[in-house]
């Protein structure tokens, strides 16, 4: 009776009811859980396909800022005009800067114990939280990577309370967000610097404390050729006969205690500026400064990465030649000279749309990670500029607009060149990515919008 009735079914159906059938199977918790990582990555490279992202490129419009003339409205001016840092020009050359720390020779050899291996696995971008989890157990602290996860990436509203979907949206975790996490959310302490040294990571390792380093990372995409993505990598040892450092990598199988050799490791790390991260117990405070001599000033430490930057832009021949200008300019905005740094960032991206794509595809999720074009070129007043980027990061380099940096700093263009309903939309498509995310929600209030 069954078997008549589906057979007087009319054929023309059974395509629509198939698919609607499939549809109900793939949301069923138990199937979109192991499936939705497979179909994310399908509609991605399909994407990719026709939008390769690694051909995208932003050109600067190189135009002066915006005068009283240009810009919308009188009061509107007068805020500008208040809030925007002054644009500086550069200081004159004085002695280099040398970092002078009196301590007792480092070992050959420093190898941490009680390091517990974290990974970021059957999670969406979760190389922040993992790699943080592994520095906070290693004092003591008894959480684990979605504790730290649902405070600095909770998710949109509908994926905050699912571990598995929380990051999908979310492609990173900034340096100040895990800063903050453990100053604020864990008994102990922590803090970053740029333009560290490799000898000051061996003299932090000698001494008991691991380290964090932001770093880029090399591998071959589906296609073949060499990819660039950004990854955070907890650091517990060294040995200088094998020539490298020991690290735990939360993104690889396996990714436990890996030795990183010291130029790969190096390599890797100019990409960020040569980011570090330190987390220790509140007690030690004095000891970890005293071990981070000059860097303990993080003015300092800017200004060293400067005259770093300056010194591998002369000495560097090949693709590098933008991460040591793209760093230039970074190191100035951290010194607050926005003008200084706008003009840095203008010759990095020539420099990466000359990149050389014979073996890889250039590093197109260099603004998934780092935001400092936005303050250059905002605090600069080039505000066509900051959109122009975000446009070409949020539409070309990634196959849905989520990065909530993108959106925040391209909503604030927006509104100082008068287009304030596209700067509401901007801070509430930042709000669906990272939820409460306490700069998108001011932005709002500041303009009497619930967010």
């Amino acid at each position: 009776m069954f078997m008549d009735k589906i057979k007087k079914i009319d054929k023309r159906w059974l395509i629509p009811l198939g698919l609607l059938l499939a549809v109900v199977v793939y949301y069923l918790p138990p199937v979109h859980s192991r499936l939705e990582t497979r179909v994310e990555l399908l509609r991605t490279r399909i994407v990719y396909f026709f939008n390769p992202p690694s051909e995208a490129v932003f050109q600067p419009a190189e135009e002066n800022p915006l005068t009283v003339e240009t810009a919308v409205g009188t009061a509107r001016v007068e805020m500008l005009l208040t809030l925007t840092p002054k644009a500086t020009s550069t200081p004159k050359a004085g002695p280099t800067l040398t970092p002078t720390i009196t301590t007792t020779p480092i070992p050959a050899s420093v190898i941490l114990p009680g390091v517990t291996y974290v990974d970021q696995h059957n999670r969406w971008n979760y190389c922040g939280p993992a790699n943080l989890t592994m520095a906070l157990n290693f004092w003591g602290w008894t959480g684990n990577r979605d504790d730290v996860a649902k405070v600095i990436k909770p998710g949109s509203p509908d994926t905050k309370k699912n571990f598995i979907e929380r990051g999908l949206a979310d492609k990173n975790v900034m340096p100040y967000e895990m800063v903050d996490f453990v100053n604020q959310h864990t008994e102990y302490r922590a803090l970053y610097r740029h333009g560290g040294e490799m000898d000051l990571v061996k003299r932090l390792l000698a001494a008991g404390f691991p380290v964090v380093a932001e770093k880029g990372y090399y591998e071959h995409d589906y296609t073949g050729k060499i990819d660039w993505l950004g990854h955070y990598l907890f650091t517990t040892g060294y040995d200088d006969a094998k020539g490298g450092f020991i690290v735990q990598d939360a993104y690889l199988k396996p990714g436990k205690d890996l030795l990183s050799e010291y130029e790969v490791y190096e390599d890797g790390w100019r990409s960020f500026n040569y980011l570090f991260i330190v987390v220790y117990p509140p007690e030690r405070e004095a000891e970890v400064l005293k071990i981070l001599g000059p860097w303990a000033d993080e003015q300092w430490a800017a200004q060293y990465a400067l005259e770093k930057a300056e010194r591998e832009i002369q000495e560097l021949e090949d693709n590098n030649i933008f991460f040591a200008w793209f760093n230039k300019g970074t190191s100035h905005v951290v010194l607050n000279q926005y003008a200084d740094a706008a003009i840095a960032y203008d010759q990095a991206f020539r420099e990466y749309n000359n990149w050389d794509t014979t073996e890889g595809n250039r590093p197109f999720r260099m603004m998934w990670y780092q935001t400092g074009p936005y303050f250059a070129y905002y605090y600069s007043t080039r505000y066509q500029d900051v959109i122009n980027l975000a446009n070409t990061t949020l539409n070309d380099t990634i196959s849905t607009p989520t990065l909530e940096e993108s959106l925040l700093w391209r909503g604030r263009a927006y509104y100082m060149i008068g287009n304030t309903n596209a700067a509401i939309a901007d801070y509430r498509a930042a709000l669906q990515v990272h939820v409460d995310w306490f700069p998108a929600v001011q932005a709002l209030q500041e303009l009497g919008v619930q967010p």
